[in-house]
């Protein structure tokens, strides 16, 4: 991300982050207040599941300007307030000038640079995406909760993409500890009824009149907000830990294996 490196430090550091603001500015109208704004929200609100370069989502990216559904600032602003019925995109309840500091950072975003395949990365042989799909579907028990390329229960996360989306250490890190690194976008959540009925499950989807998720059974289920008590995000990942589970070896070969899930192709 060009904007706002926190790496960069001392006098040439903030010349590089006015510079990319008056640029912003220039270019669409906005001020470098707005775009400070923006970055603060977008950062806390949008960045869990977009990721903190704006390609979180297979098919979007929001540095490069690539969207599904909107082109013009206006159409942004609307998504990003209203969501989107039917995704994972929720209502936002940002006030339309939020909402458009939060496009006025998105404008600002330049392209990124290539990713280039680290040291560390490199070490990840191409012979263990094999023993990391034994592992996945055998010794990890991933395949149980796990779908990837169709073949699977919809429990957790379709992970048939996942090595597109997140990087080789965030990857470690899940399996290492899978409550730190919890995107909303996969949280589970609990829901408790009016009459005392507690559900659990992963969501799918939220609007201002129901909540959908899919429990433990792969049920979908619906719930009228207004029949509910209680509804929260949960704090921990169900998914355990392999810290103690698997050698060094084995999660080396585990990663490996889903680096290699890049989603189905002909």
């Amino acid at each position: 991300m060009r904007v706002f490196p926190r790496r960069l430090v001392g006098g040439a550091g903030v010349l590089l982050v006015a510079s990319a603001l008056a640029l912003a500015a220039q270019e669409h109208g906005y001020t470098p207040a707005d775009v400070e704004n923006g970055t603060r929200l977008y950062q806390s609100s949008c960045a869990g599941c977009h990721g903190p370069n704006g390609d979180g989502i297979p098919g979007i990216d929001l540095a490069r300007g690539q969207f599904r559904r909107a082109t013009s600032d206006t159409e942004l602003i609307a998504i990003i307030r209203a969501g989107i019925p039917g995704t994972t995109m929720p209502p936002s309840g940002f006030a339309e000038a939020q909402a458009a500091t939060i496009v006025a950072y998105l404008r600002s975003m330049g392209p990124s640079a290539p990713r280039t395949a680290s040291d560390s990365d490199a070490t990840i042989a191409v012979a263990g995406a094999a023993r990391g799909k034994a592992l996945f579907t055998g010794k990890g028990q991933c395949a149980g909760c796990h779908r990837v390329n169709g073949v699977g229960p919809r429990v957790a996360p379709d992970l048939s993409e996942v090595g597109a989306v997140r990087p080789v250490p965030e990857l470690r890190q899940k399996l290492l500890d899978p409550s730190a690194l919890m995107r909303p976008g996969n949280r589970f959540v609990e829901a408790v009824t009016r009459d005392g009925a507690r559900i659990t499950g992963r969501l799918l989807n939220q609007d201002s009149f129901s909540i959908q998720l899919i429990d433990s059974s792969e049920r979908l289920v619906s719930l009228p907000k207004s029949n509910l008590r209680e509804f929260a995000f949960m704090r921990t990942s169900p998914m355990p830990a392999y810290r103690d589970k698997l050698t060094a070896d084995e999660l080396g070969d585990l990663v490996s294996y889903l680096v290699s899930l890049k989603g189905i192709r002909p």
